[in-house]
């Protein structure tokens, strides 16, 4: 028999947590309910799921913290996390966002709007076991061990900034709409404004420091990765 996909519930309002754990098992998922971020924990080193739903406001630790806390463990970095929450705000779903949320779904929403969100999901994470090594000039990204360097200098990256960046440099010199990125990198599930790209290039631009010029805007169109460098040396035609 096929094993129904593991959804761990990160919920401490019981009538909430019973009522999606309920609509899940109906929907064709093994819920497993935890009600604190110790619990949590607990539950995420007893048995991985596919998938987390991740409420914000947890006593004790908060959903971003902990959502913060798994993506830097080897173990739980790849599980797929929805945010529950009743903030709204664009600030408040990019701080989610950026914690490392696959996504974020706000309270009240409806059971089948929350179903579709979680086989969105792991639609779209399932092709993502790709561990690459990607490079651009002297720019260099490896996905299996999260790490990027520019010139043999290492880098730091936000989870968003180097998802972006991965994207970017594996489809390099090609020109990508805001909405586009939107798609690609964030996920086509995602409802967020598109000048949330242009804060996010903004930090990448910043985190790869002298590299930062070979993230392009290209008016009227988008954004794109190239190894022409702004200034770089052109060939001397009269020793050619």
């Amino acid at each position: 028999m096929k094993q129904l996909p593991r959804v761990l519930i990160v919920e401490d309002e019981p009538a909430i947590a019973e009522l999606i754990a309920v609509n899940l098992l109906h929907g064709g998922f093994d819920p497993v309910l935890a009600q604190d971020s110790v619990t949590a924990q607990r539950e995420l080193d007893a048995n991985l799921p596919d998938i987390i739903l991740l409420d914000w406001m947890l006593p004790g630790q908060s959903g971003v913290s902990l959502a913060r806390q798994w993506r830097k463990q080897a173990r739980s970095k790849d599980i797929p996390i929805i945010m529950l929450t009743a903030k709204g705000d664009e600030p408040d779903k990019v701080e989610g966002l950026d914690a490392g949320a696959d996504d974020y779904i706000t309270k009240p929403f409806s059971t089948q709007e929350l179903l579709a969100r979680i086989r969105a999901v792991l639609r779209r994470r399932a092709p993502e076991a790709i561990n690459d090594t990607v490079s651009v000039g002297a720019l260099m990204l490896d996905a299996s061990t999260h790490r990027i360097s520019f010139k043999d200098q290492d880098l730091k990256l936000g989870p968003t900034e180097f998802k972006l960046l991965h994207y970017l440099m594996k489809n390099a010199e090609r020109v990508h709409s805001r909405s586009s990125l939107l798609d690609k990198v964030w996920g086509d599930h995602v409802f967020i404004e598109e000048r949330t790209v242009d804060v996010h290039v903004k930090r990448l631009r910043e985190a790869l420091g002298d590299a930062g010029a070979m993230v392009e805007t290209v008016r009227g169109a988008g954004y794109r990765l190239t190894n022409q460098l702004p200034g770089a040396a052109l060939p001397n035609r009269s020793n050619l």
